[in-house]
């Protein structure tokens, strides 16, 4: 089965669903307003765009929940601030072709109702299916481009790991470095490849938002950066030996994902070359961002547990052939995330960028 039909979080709105675990996500994406203002404040102010009258912009990866609409609703807010000019906003929610898009434009519904009290400018809507890894508009068409949290995201597994990384399911300490490298390479093939594309479809002055997971340190096998994967591999390891996983189903699995440092980001977009790098930001993410002072072990591992299950379930599902029951996967995976936290809240990284096409 190809990686489109099993990259898609968990639809729906029940209790394991994407859309009611995605609190992690959208307290990243508020930390983004500021960058994400700035850049359209500049745009507005140095681009003669307003000769189009419709502004056309896409959210890549854009995935199934309220978080979407968040975005959009901050998104069109901001343009009435700074701009008189645009009376139309066509937007494109992208996504893979198993994304649940049903659910998402039942919401769309209700965006609308709130938002039709304002006149302009009118917002149209569409849905965009398939990968960003391939063109999806045509050349010129695009003022502004938005990504959170997808980028990281690769067009498959790296080629040559089949098994060479055993017991792991990404990055770790025991990973051979062929496997270090072949992340690290996958990743600079797909961001290339995604610049070099949103440069033919993006007119020259347009911006791109982009934030994605990322990494503080260089070594890319850090615990620091990769524990949720490593002690579910463990947790999965676990369960060879109870004799609910098949091992061989374990050693052949590995995530599509790579968490980079900024260097090597900037690196890219250097190299590539159609855009210029205008601002990084990078900040943490609490692994629970509801969490206050009262900072509790065992509440944070079963969130963090909930919010990696709803992503990656629909992988786990499709790869493992025999039936598993994932309530005790990810019950087992929160005990052992809570056994590796300590008193203080953890963090994830985000890096943010604001990129000019040239």
């Amino acid at each position: 089965m190809g990686l489109n039909k099993i990259l898609h979080t968990n639809a729906g709105d029940g209790e394991t669903s994407y859309a009611n675990n995605s609190i992690v996500q959208k307290y990243g994406i508020s930390k983004t307003w500021p960058i994400l203002d700035e850049t359209l404040k500049n745009m507005l102010d140095t681009e003669r765009f307003e000769e189009y009258c419709c502004f056309k912009m896409v959210d890549f990866g854009c995935a199934s929940g309220p978080n979407t609409l968040l975005v959009l609703s901050h998104l069109m807010d901001t343009l009435q601030d700074f701009s008189s000019g645009f009376q139309e906003i066509q937007v494109f929610l992208n996504d893979l072709p198993d994304n649940d898009f049903n659910n998402l434009f039942k919401l769309v519904q209700s965006f609308y109702q709130k938002k039709e009290t304002k006149t302009k400018p009118l917002c149209f809507i569409y849905g965009s299916p398939g990968s960003f890894y391939d063109r999806l508009f045509p050349s010129n068409s695009m003022h502004f481009v938005y990504s959170s949290y997808s980028i990281h995201w690769l067009s498959g597994v790296p080629e040559g790991l089949e098994s060479n990384n055993k017991e792991n399911i990404y990055i770790a300490k025991t990973s051979p470095a062929n496997v270090l490298e072949a992340y690290a390479n996958q990743f600079q093939r797909d961001f290339f490849k995604f610049l070099n594309i949103r440069g033919e479809e993006m007119i020259p002055g347009g911006r791109m938002v982009l934030s994605l997971s990322g990494r503080r340190l260089e070594d890319a096998s850090s615990m620091v950066e990769n524990a949720h994967f490593t002690i579910l591999a463990e947790t999965l390891h676990e369960m060879v030996v109870e004799g609910q996983v098949e091992k061989d189903d374990l050693y052949s699995f590995n995530v599509p994902i790579y968490i980079p440092c900024p260097r090597e980001v900037e690196t890219i977009i250097a190299d590539q070359g159609s855009f210029k790098l205008d601002k990084m930001d990078v900040f943490p993410v609490p692994w629970d961002p509801s969490q206050d002072e009262n900072f509790e072990k065992s509440r944070c591992a079963k969130f963090a547990a909930d919010s990696v299950r709803a992503v990656i379930e629909p992988m786990l599902a499709s790869h493992f052939s025999r039936v598993v029951n994932y309530d005790v996967v990810f019950e087992k995976y929160a005990e052992k995330l809570a056994e590796h936290l300590s008193k203080e809240k953890p963090s994830h990284f985000t890096i943010a960028i604001s990129l000019r096409r040239k």
